[in-house]
């Protein structure tokens, strides 16, 4: 794909690029609508690549291309909201003019492996790899987590999705046969082997847009819950988020809150509980515990948290009624999008043809399904021989990053 991008770069913007990068969609094992709760998630980066090429240009002007979104421009001196995929790119140029780099011109292409709206985290993906490329070009050393942090910024504050920061930090830091499991009140961040497992991934096929509408809402439920909380005292004055309750508070909570709040805080508390438990789970290779965790995970996610739909249901269902399933849950933030099953890797191809075909009986065509695997995060990766006769990049200062520990 990246030499196929690099020829398409040179035909478009008649000059070669620069620099490269590629930055990997993530899977969430669990963890659900925690992260903008202050609370614990699970991540992996996948082997699902977003890639961009890019070249500096001498004034403001910004020519962007996309395969699977077309063509763009902007001027990087005087950023404007479009509504149209360009915005993630103008938010990483704010975000890093916000760092006190200057914005300048650049010509762009885009590619991406990731699926769009499948929960797969291909926004992310594509503002870590954009954030890399033109840091590989411009020569400003920036480490892995501040290149998450300007793909979180420009999502948030230029996009307007208000998302929370695990997808840019597991695309940033991912680590082949691992999954991240990040704190994110403190930033901490441990690696987390994963035992013999195989990943399997199925799409619903329904589309959501988090920009608006229901994401939002629950975000603001939460917050509502929280204030709730408080003022009724049961949690402290100084509570910030919900990951400061505890399941040991929920008794109390029923009683202080109107029933739609209680689900929401319900969800969000027992999910950080949970997170817990599943890493305890792949730590000790217990892949019925972990599994057990993922289908209570669902089963909160559709009943207290609202965001399942019947095709994810459906899917999760199936799954878990076939021999080598140890557990289903959808992954991201719901409304539509895709499944993962955690599945005995002998069995993984007899598991995905059961859930085609069950998906295929209830809702007549059948799921695009795809075994993923823990990987890399986002890297400084130009296309072979596309970059010859290019002036080299200033030189790059030592990437800083403080990864996750090693668990």
């Amino acid at each position: 794909m990246r030499n196929e991008l690099a020829e398409e770069f040179l035909r478009r913007f008649g000059v070669r690029p620069q620099a490269g990068a590629r930055a990997p969609g993530r899977v969430n094992l669990i963890g659900e609508h925690t992260d903008y709760n202050e609370g614990r998630v699970l991540p992996c980066a996948i082997d699902r690549d977003a890639h961009a090429l890019v070249a500096l240009r001498a004034d403001a002007r910004v020519r962007v291309f996309s395969r699977e979104l077309g063509a763009a421009e902007c001027d990087a001196a005087r950023l404007r909201r479009s509504g149209g995929f360009v915005d993630g790119v103008q938010g990483v140029v704010a975000a890093l003019a916000r760092r006190g780099i200057a914005p300048r011109g650049f010509d762009l292409a885009i590619a991406s492996e990731v699926p769009i709206g499948a929960g797969l985290s291909s926004s992310a993906a594509l503002g870590v790899a954009v954030a890399t490329a033109l840091d590989a070009a411009q020569g400003t050393g920036l480490d892995a987590r501040e290149r998450a942090a300007i793909a979180h910024e420009a999502e948030v504050e230029f996009v307007g999705v208000p998302c929370g920061v695990m997808d840019p930090l597991a695309s940033a830091l991912g680590r082949a046969g691992e999954a991240l499991y990040i704190d994110c009140r403190s930033g901490a961040i441990e690696a987390v082997a994963l035992p013999p497992l195989a990943l399997l991934v199925a799409d619903s096929g329904v589309r959501r847009r988090l920009a608006a509408g229901a994401y939002g809402d629950r975000r603001g439920e939460c917050l509502r819950a929280l204030a709730a909380a408080r003022a009724a005292g049961v949690a402290p004055p100084g509570a910030t988020a919900l990951r400061d309750l505890a399941p040991s508070d929920l008794p109390a909570l029923e009683r202080a809150l109107d029933p739609l709040l209680f689900r929401r805080a319900r969800h969000v508390i027992a999910e950080n509980a949970r997170v817990a438990a599943c890493v305890a789970a792949l730590r000790a290779g217990d892949l019925a515990a972990a599994g057990a965790c993922l289908r209570e995970g669902m089963r909160s996610l559709r009943l207290d948290f609202d965001v399942s739909v019947a095709e994810l249901d459906a899917l999760c269902e199936i799954a878990d009624a076939v021999p080598g399933v140890h557990g289903s849950r959808l992954t991201g933030a719901g409304f539509g999008g895709c499944t993962l099953h955690l599945v005995a890797p002998e069995r993984a191809d007899a598991v995905a043809l059961a859930i085609a075909a069950g998906f295929e009986r209830r809702f007549g065509r059948r799921p695009p399904l795809w075994r993923l695997r823990a990987s890399a995060g986002a890297t400084s990766e130009p296309p072979a021989g596309a970059l010859a006769n290019v002036p080299k990049s200033p030189p790059r200062a030592p990437d800083r990053s403080q990864g996750p520990s090693r668990s």
